[in-house]
């Protein structure tokens, strides 16, 4: 098992150099609903990369599109609170767990639906993620204070709760819906 979630996973995890919107040209599940995108800045407030969720068959399909980034191997996670204020961006909140499981897909009870596999940036500083959390809605994201995607400095050991010792947050993106 690669991540905990069977039957609809899908990871796309890499550095892509020379690729615009990668994720555009994946076969992934079309989606059927409605959906949150968010635009992620780094903690001078530099734009670097853009997130979706989009509702699609039985889930909520997650992509993140980033560049700019340090290479290597990043913790990235969607968090409860619709705040990215930098330059610790600690006003996302804790991780988008509204099943009350812990933190990774190693942990036995886990993972969360806040939960995403870890983010692979090339030398490029360009990296890709994507999956689908079964049984998420977008409605259940976006609810009153909203929800943001966080990049971690370091890797998630996909295991520790609360955050896989991931690191502090270099980047951050608030969700927005449509």
């Amino acid at each position: 098992m690669l991540y905990g979630r069977t039957a609809m996973l899908a990871v796309v995890v890499a550095g892509l150099a020379g690729c615009d919107r990668p994720s555009m040209r994946m076969g992934a599940p079309m989606a059927d609903g409605p959906g949150a995108h968010a635009v992620l800045h780094d903690a001078t407030g530099a734009e670097i990369g853009h997130a979706t969720a989009t509702t699609v068959a039985g889930g909520v399909r997650f992509t993140a599109e980033l560049h700019g980034l340090p290479a290597g191997t990043h913790g990235i996670h969607v968090h409860t609170v619709g705040l990215c204020d930098a330059p610790g961006f600690t006003t996302a909140g804790g991780h988008w767990n509204p099943t009350g499981a812990k933190h990774g897909s190693m942990n036995p009870q886990g993972p969360h639906e806040g939960d995403l596999p870890n983010l692979i940036v090339g030398n490029d500083g360009r990296g890709t993620v994507a999956l689908v959390v079964p049984g998420a809605t977008v409605a259940t994201l976006m609810d009153t204070d909203g929800a943001s995607i966080v990049v971690h400095a370091g890797p998630d050991d996909l295991m520790t709760d609360p955050s896989g010792n991931s690191g502090g947050r270099i980047a951050c993106g608030v969700f927005t819906a449509g």
